[in-house]
């Protein structure tokens, strides 16, 4: 058997390049690793960057500015890649480690594939403590990467170069398993990392990784199809699950053969096209008055691909008198709701149950109450979308912005993707937001990350250098994170950037006086300063200083014509706008919990608090069992 003589880095990066996928469509054999993104200290910059640079054509390094925006990045590439290809992020130990701690929940809550190399103390010890290492006073074994251990799929550390033989499996089944998909973090001791070993050569043998599909059991297709055989009101409502299945084929053909209506989560947005008839729109807090009106009269709920997000669903809410059916690769998530589950793939799943149904479809009415509130909502967008012209001084809000994106979005040659995270823009984006192509719509709400969205819609472009794609944010999100506007000039990752400035964090403002708090620390006004001026920023300013086309502009007009500059641009293009935090789009939505205090002198909190527990009185605790026509 021959043999190379490497290091544990040089073994490590040599068999990530060797990781292949095959493109479904073409066929084509692909890297399964995008690349590398990289920022290097004295915890990984002589191990992991020497074997980085011996294979940096197989193997492309990104340097970027922040740990936690480049793992954004790294995430939001695999998103955009249905999960089917991914990338590897790799930091210092110390600060640099621990600035991927968000990055990791983020991936772990929104079940999405990355492969966090972070660096680690000496397994030696003759360096102890060495710089940037925390002390556990009483286990010598810690360091500041045994925080990474809950919000990891699998997590090792290599503290012999003959550990990769096993972990490195490991890592690649979490990582393209659809019901294990998430996070793997290895770390990497500095000694070890430069420490040499003699390596089987056909360890580094090019593997394809297929990506298996979870065919369904007979008897949950039979058990689903029972429950829906006795539905009066039955709706879909599919997840982000149905997306990285690719099962849009198989929703489609599922709404029209049994006259079911569909409602989307934030995650599964645009698995179904935004003009089909039988589309309700979003559902839940942020959702449509199709689909909540509808899902608050249902008997069955179909849910495909959703871990069942009280917020992204109303599940909680508005399902008090329906069985639920958990369609789901993943068992712990088909458990939520109590009711049916099939553990199977979004794809093979559907086709099956469509098969078992044969001719049965939703009574009739119920069909055409759908279609006809699915048409209502689908007025009201055009209604808030084609709005231009707003009374002498006042400011545009989400929806209106949205609107002229949208219009810009009709007269271009190119399928945009818009990109977004958190603050008001998921609420007004998911209700007004049009897209007829799967992944369209790209929005991080499983962790609602505020600074996700530059660094993500890098991570997109990257990932679809061919598409139009549109960073939508609010001034809080930007002040967050925004140093990779700077990496995609560098790489020439042309994005377009709106930053939305309402002067504060305008969500949370209306949801604490929701509460019946004053307006406090939210709005830049309304919060402790040191002068008479809350600070005035100009983005587009900021925006240039980091190499970026930048403009700001006062009016729904004005930001049409930016919108054709930014196309036109061959170079990442911010506009900011100033917009008004107090108006929304008030159709749709549902009650969600958010506690209340039970004792205050307010006025306004008591009448909060009554309001609450009247709701929480309406509230679904209890699964829903029986039949349908039982209930």
């Amino acid at each position: 058997m021959s043999t190379l003589r490497l290091t544990m880095s040089q073994a490590l990066v040599r068999y990530l390049a060797a990781q292949k996928v095959r493109d479904e469509d073409s066929g084509e054999l692909l890297p399964m690793f995008g690349g590398v993104f990289a920022i290097f200290g004295h915890g990984n910059v002589a191990g992991v960057g020497e074997a980085l640079y011996q294979h940096r054509e197989q193997l492309p390094t990104y340097r970027a500015h922040n740990e936690q925006a480049m793992a954004n990045a790294a995430i939001a590439y695999a998103k955009a890649q249905m999960r089917r290809r991914m990338m590897a992020v790799t930091t210092s130990i110390g600060p640099g480690a621990t600035n991927l701690l968000t990055s990791a929940a983020l991936a772990h809550v929104n079940r999405l594939p990355v492969l966090l190399l972070p660096g680690d103390i000496f397994v030696s010890r003759a360096p102890d403590p060495v710089l940037q290492q925390i002390e556990d006073f009483s286990d010598g074994t810690v360091s500041v990467n045994d925080c990474f251990r809950p919000v990891s799929r699998y997590f090792d550390r290599i503290v012999r170069p003959e550990q990769l033989f096993t972990a490195l499996p490991r890592a690649m089944h979490v990582l393209t398993d659809a019901a294990l998909c998430g996070p793997v973090t290895l770390a990497l001791p500095q000694d070890v990392q430069a420490e040499a070993c003699d390596w089987p050569e056909d360890f580094f043998t090019e593997r394809v990784h297929s990506f298996r599909r979870l065919p369904p059991a007979p008897e949950d297709i039979t058990a689903a199809a029972d429950a829906l055989r006795h539905a009066k009101h039955p709706v879909v409502v599919v997840g982000g699950g149905a997306l990285y299945a690719q099962a849009s084929e198989a929703v489609r053909h599922f709404a029209e053969t049994h006259g079911v209506p569909v409602a989307e989560t934030q995650a599964g947005k645009g698995t179904l096209a935004w003009h089909h008839p039988l589309q309700l729109g979003p559902a839940g807090v942020c959702g449509s008055t199709a689909a909540n009106d509808l899902l608050a009269d249902a008997d069955v709920v179909l849910a495909v691909g959703t871990r069942l997000q009280d917020f992204t669903t109303g599940s909680n809410a508005l399902y008090r008198h329906a069985r639920i059916i958990t369609l789901n690769v993943n068992g712990y998530d088909a458990l939520k709701g109590g009711g049916v589950q099939v553990l199977a793939d979004a794809r093979l799943g559907l086709g099956a149950l469509s098969k078992e149904l044969g001719a049965w479809r939703a009574k009739q009415a119920w069909r055409e109450r759908a279609e006809q509130l699915a048409k209502q909502w689908r007025e009201l967008v055009d209604k808030i979308a084609s709005r231009r012209e707003l009374p002498a001084g006042t400011l545009p809000y989400d929806g209106e912005i949205i609107g002229a994106v949208q219009r810009s979005h009709a007269h271009s040659t190119r399928d945009d993707i818009v990109v977004c995270a958190a603050g008001t823009l998921p609420a007004e984006l998911e209700k007004l937001w049009r897209t007829e192509t799967p992944g369209g719509y790209h929005m991080e709400y499983g962790y609602s990350c505020m600074g996700y969205e530059i660094a993500g819609g890098l991570g997109v472009k990257m990932a679809k250098p061919e598409r139009e794609v549109i960073v939508m944010l609010g001034d809080g999100s930007y002040l967050m994170l925004n140093a990779e506007i700077a990496t995609s000039v560098m790489l020439g990752q042309k994005l377009i950037v709106i930053v939305l400035d309402n002067r504060g964090f305008g969500c949370i403002n209306r949801l604490q006086q929701a509460c019946g708090g004053p307006p406090f620390n939210n709005m830049l006004d309304d919060c402790l300063h040191g002068s008479d001026d809350a600070p005035a920023i100009d983005f587009a300013a900021h925006a240039r200083a980091m190499g970026a086309q930048a403009e700001h502009v006062r009016s729904i007009a004005e930001l049409e014509q930016a919108l054709t500059r930014a196309r036109a641009s061959t170079r990442t293009y911010l506009i900011a706008i100033d917009t008004d935090h107090r108006r929304t789009t008030e159709a749709g939505g549902c009650w969600w919990e958010v506690a209340v205090p039970e004792m205050s002198e307010r006025e306004s909190v008591q009448a909060a608090r009554r309001d609450y527990e009247q709701a929480k009185e309406r509230q679904r605790l209890y699964p829903v069992t029986g039949k349908p026509d039982e209930h």
